[in-house]
């Protein structure tokens, strides 16, 4: 892994700056009348972030060299991709909570920003720990190779997801909830009582499943770069093209029916990689009397790119060719109905 670039204090301020400025962006035109986002402008907002991204990563390959854009790309490719696999529970949330559509932009941007927080604050904790601790990358391998291991035999996984779990149940034990939604308010007085909405219980619902996304995506960032710059820029264009690719994709998402293998052999192979990192970093006193083990072979971010992205595009098509074939069975009972008929 190529080592962490050197950014100045003023340039962090700017990115957040500039990050905030196109949530505030979202907010004054999307926000500002709600209603129930279209197609087309899921598509434009969609191709305004992956500008902003890719004219990101052109900026990082200008200013730290191809090792550190391809960092950026290989890490902004995989956060995005654990996205996509995230919309499922975004889906099953709003179906639960049948969040009114003129609401549901509202809802997805506030939990981003929840998200950004929780992340940036993540990220913050993890890139003092790889550099502190060598023992951290066996932790994160391990978490990654887990976690592969679940996506790849536990099918049910979204179907088995609880939206009114922990902390929503929390929420409405210690805090009286209103029957129905009253617009977009997180809040309302009634009775000279304040009462939660259940806009509010959504939003700890979607903060609530971010949380646990970002222990999969963190420790699989960190298995592609160290930087906590690029980290960080990463997650924040995945996760704020997120919502407007939720609209976009819509049913197409439950089309992607090997995504989740797809998910399993990217973090397997992640997670490999952060083994055989951590086995070069080694110092623990059991393996190799503390002494790195520098025989094994590390993945530079090249090849790791383009594993991610063969592997998006075998499980991509497969998919799509899958969803076809089952289209077409499905309908070749009704196509032969009549003949039957016929022969009757």
């Amino acid at each position: 892994m190529p080592p962490p670039m050197s950014v100045p204090a003023w340039l962090w301020a700017a990115t957040i700056a500039a990050l905030l400025g196109l949530i505030l962006l979202d907010l004054i035109i999307v926000n500002r009348r709600p209603h129930k986002v279209t197609i087309a402008e899921s598509a434009r907002w969609i191709a305004l972030y992956i500008g902003c991204a890719v004219a990101f990563g052109a900026g990082v390959w200008i200013f730290g060299g191809d090792d550190h854009a391809a960092s950026y790309l290989t890490g902004y490719i995989t956060e995005y991709t654990l996205s996509v696999d995230n919309l499922f529970i975004f889906m099953l949330i709003m179906a639960n909570f049948a969040v009114p559509a003129i609401h549901q932009h509202r809802v997805l941007l506030i939990g981003i920003v929840m998200a950004l927080v929780m992340r940036g604050i993540f990220i913050g904790v993890g890139a003092q720990a790889v550099q502190r601790f060598s023992w951290v990358f066996w932790l994160f391998g391990g978490i990654l190779i887990y976690t592969a291991w679940k996506f790849a035999f536990n099918s049910n996984e979204d179907e088995e997801y609880d939206p009114n779990g922990g902390v929503v149940r929390l929420a409405r034990r210690l805090f009286p909830v209103t029957d129905d939604y009253h617009g977009s308010r997180l809040t309302i007085k009634q009775d000279g009582r304040r009462l939660l909405t259940p806009m509010f219980i959504v939003i700890i619902a979607i903060g609530g499943a971010d949380l646990v996304f970002a222990v999969d995506s963190i420790p699989a960032i960190f298995g592609i770069t160290q930087d906590a710059y690029l980290v960080f820029a990463a997650n924040a264009f995945a996760l704020m093209g997120l919502r407007q690719l939720y609209f976009l994709l819509g049913g197409l998402v439950e089309k992607l029916v090997y995504l989740t293998y797809g998910l399993a052999v990217i973090l397997g192979f992640i997670g490999v990689k952060l083994v055989l990192h951590a086995l070069h970093e080694n110092e623990l006193p059991f393996i190799n009397g503390g002494e790195h083990v520098t025989w094994v072979p590390e993945i530079n971010n090249w090849i790791s790119l383009a594993v991610i992205v063969t592997v998006l595009a075998v499980t991509t098509v497969a998919s799509l060719l899958r969803s076809r074939r089952d289209t077409r069975q499905a309908a070749e009972p009704s196509v032969s109905e009549p003949a039957d008929q016929a022969r009757n």
